[in-house]
């Protein structure tokens, strides 16, 4: 398929025209790439996302001749499985890392490696299972955008409340200056994205697949307005698809990306609950928005709370904790009463009337624990303030006092 695909993206095909230049155009005239970003694109498409072994050989021989080795040009490396290098090689015969970049490029994208400015450092908490480079679609800063981000997971298969929850936290993240993150997924990922986007925010979609590849396919458009508002994120070169493990080793680099991570809807066996414990191992904050207990798809979520996820209920309470010095939630107080100003002896007092018939100054100075004279001083504030009235003797609760305010032991 030549042109662009129903993404609206640009396909191989015709990023090897733009490579090879327009109108028969040599591909000499076009800028070449450094030597090491070339080296590191070819391994993207050998080597699979997260392979800690490929990792450990990356670092010892560096990028150039780790793709010269698993070209055939070089030895492989030391130790290594003769079935796997064999399986590898195979990969690397079909390798044109040229027509990838130039691919990423066609569509206003960039491959970034480790030393360039925009790379997050962050990643490297990674260790070997560091990306071999990022795929980035969009005009932001990556490493600038991570510094300030959060991730919000959670179920494909959410409920109305867990989208509602998603999209209202992510809107209140992004007004506040936040990143919001995610997978670009059906469910809770799909409205976190639309909640930061419909504040005009800034949002990141760290993928399974290549840049240029929509999935799901329901989510095109989305993708799309990602692309254009924010970033799209892979480790996979253009056109390559997602697989089942593709999509675990892809929660890791939500993980190592963000502050911290929220998730919202969770079955016991969740790719959420897989990027939330990353999290945790990687030290970032690990958080959870509660659901009904009756909810199987918040049954992950309680399980994290219980005793590895910190309770949050909205995005004040998130930024408290991934944020600065002094980014501090509001307090939370229920609703004040008329009772909270008196004086704790006035308060005594109006508590010592008992809820129905009255009582005289002698009795309530018994029950408040003081002397009559001040009980009586008191009672006379009490009245002024529309708490008690007077009747000859005796002192009872005023008939407009509810029961939050009038009854000692109705009210709460």
């Amino acid at each position: 398929m030549n042109g662009t695909d129903a993404w609206g993206f640009a396909t191989r095909e015709a990023a090897d025209t733009t490579r090879n230049g327009a109108a028969g155009r040599p591909a000499a005239h076009h800028t070449p790439y450094e030597p090491q970003r070339t080296a590191r694109a070819a391994l993207t498409r050998i080597l699979e996302p997260g392979d800690e072994t490929a990792g450990r050989w990356l670092r010892h021989m560096g990028p150039e001749a780790l793709w010269r080795a698993l070209s055939g040009d070089a030895d492989p490396p030391q130790g290594a499985s003769p079935d796997k290098i064999a399986g590898l090689r195979l990969r690397a015969a079909r390798t044109d890392p040229a027509a990838d970049l130039a691919a990423v490029a066609a569509l206003g994208g960039r491959f970034i490696i480790p030393g360039d400015e925009e790379w997050p450092g962050q990643l490297d908490d990674l260790g070997d299972g560091r990306p071999i480079g990022l795929w980035v679609r969009g005009t932001a800063n990556l490493r600038f955008w991570a510094l300030r981000s959060v991730a919000v997971v959670g179920a494909r298969a959410c409920t109305e409340y867990g989208a509602h929850l998603a999209a209202t936290l992510a809107t209140s993240l992004a007004e506040r200056g936040w990143t919001v993150a995610s997978g670009a997924a059906y469910g809770v990922d799909g409205a976190a994205h639309r909640g930061a986007l419909a504040a005009d925010g800034a949002t990141f979609a760290v993928l399974a697949s290549g840049v240029d590849y929509a999935y799901p396919r329901g989510h095109t458009e989305l993708l799309t307005r990602i692309a254009e508002q924010g970033l799209l994120v892979a480790e996979l070169p253009p056109g390559d698809h997602p697989t089942r493990s593709r999509f675990i080793q892809r929660n890791r680099v939500i993980a190592a990306l963000t502050r911290g991570t929220v998730v919202i809807e969770a079955e016991l066996r969740s790719g959420s609950l897989v990027t939330a414990r990353r999290a945790l191992a990687l030290g970032r904050f690990t958080m959870g928005m509660p659901g009904p207990v009756t909810s199987g798809l918040s049954a992950g979520v309680h399980q994290l709370l219980r005793g590895e996820a910190l309770l949050v209920t909205d995005a004040d309470e998130v930024i408290e904790l991934v944020g600065s010095i002094g980014d501090l939630g509001p307090q939370r107080h229920g609703p004040t009463l008329a009772r909270d100003v008196l004086d704790p002896v006035a308060a005594r007092v109006l508590e010592a009337l008992p809820a129905r018939g009255g009582a005289d100054a002698g009795h309530l100075a018994g029950e408040a624990g003081t002397t009559r004279d001040l009980v009586q001083s008191k009672l006379v504030e009490l009245q002024s303030l529309g708490f008690v009235q007077r009747c000859g003797a005796r002192w009872e609760l005023a008939r407009h006092a509810g029961p939050a305010e009038g009854s000692r032991r109705g009210g709460t």
